[in-house]
């Protein structure tokens, strides 16, 4: 990170960085006021929710900044997939320390450009401060979705199928592929954990089938258990049922201990698919791949090749 050549004015940096990224839109007034005006929608619901990264938790130091702004956004744009909501537009707060300047800024704000344009969203308000560090952005994003049909984790019911998304584990493995810990020859790992991609193909059909969804960010066995504990349920969950990627399955086969490998992948988080429960006449249209089951009880009971095994963490907590 290099240092600005000159001080930057906090109202030049929303003016030159951040004004564009509005894309017009009047509900941000410019960003020349603190606050935006947000109208009513009839008939939908306002679903919001908010994301922050810190450097050196949620993302490296020296990791591209554009890429930083881009994962921001998109997962808080995967909790509105899980809801079943489209997404509206966001507010934006970034604390900068001394060592980012202008370009580091720069290529922030062009991570959000592109992201923004590419899913539809627009930048509405915020604000931009300093710290002595590290660099801490949190992004703060609005949906809509018709009234009373948010998916909720509270929805599960006895009886349903516990279903994911896609490959579990890439994030994890991600993240120690980014340290060069894990071998990555196409840098498809390292990828995935530095730019999710959010499910917003499922909103329509999480919708309509779906009884219960959270995004996998914590980890699949924690997500599956915020399922649990919401809909007062127990949850029987797989884990040779779990889809994996051809890079999960080859790092996998090279693990002396399967079982804890598995494990690990189920709980590492940054996953970003998403967890869901429906009918069973419901599930075939999700097509999704089915991992589990509803039953009466609470929590998560893990199991692999029928055998019941010990869950280990989970996933992630922040303390």
């Amino acid at each position: 990170m290099s240092a600005a050549p000159e001080p930057l004015d906090e109202f030049e940096q929303i003016a030159r960085l951040y004004r564009p990224l509005t894309g017009g839109a009047p509900e941000a007034l410019d960003l020349l006021d603190d606050a935006a005006v947000i109208p009513s929608r009839p008939g939908f619901d306002l679903v919001i929710t908010k994301d922050a990264v810190v450097e050196g938790v949620h993302f490296l130091a020296g990791d591209p900044l554009d890429l930083v702004a881009r994962k921001l956004l998109r997962v808080n744009l995967s909790d509105l997939a899980a809801m079943g909501a489209e997404r509206y537009g966001y507010f934006l707060a970034v604390a900068w320390p001394p060592p980012c300047g202008w370009p580091e800024r720069q290529a922030f704000a062009d991570g959000l450009k592109a992201d923004g344009e590419a899913f539809g969203a627009v930048l509405l308000g915020g604000d931009t401060v300093s710290t002595p560090g590290p660099l801490t952005a949190s992004l703060t994003l609005l949906g809509w979705v018709p009234a009373g049909c948010a998916v909720q984790r509270g929805g599960a019911r006895p009886g349903d199928i516990l279903m994911v998304s896609g490959p579990i584990g890439d994030g994890w493995l991600g993240l120690r592929a980014a340290r060069g810990a894990v071998d990555d020859p196409d840098g498809y790992l390292a990828g995935r954990y530095r730019l999710p991609s959010p499910r917003l193909d499922l909103i329509t059909a999480l919708r309509d089938q779906a009884s219960a969804a959270a995004d996998v960010s914590d980890g699949l066995i924690a997500d599956a258990g915020h399922i649990a504990t919401a809909s007062g349920v127990g949850l029987v969950l797989h884990l040779d049922r779990m889809p994996l990627s051809e890079a999960a399955l080859a790092w996998l086969a090279e693990q002396p201990d399967r079982l804890e490998a598995l494990r690990r992948l189920a709980s590492g988080g940054d996953d970003y698919e998403i967890v869901c429960t429906a009918p069973p006449e419901a599930a075939a249209a999700l097509g999704l791949t089915v991992i589990g089951e509803v039953v009466a009880g609470q929590g998560v009971e893990v199991r692999l090749e029928g055998a019941r095994i010990d869950p280990g963490p989970g996933g992630w907590k922040h303390r």
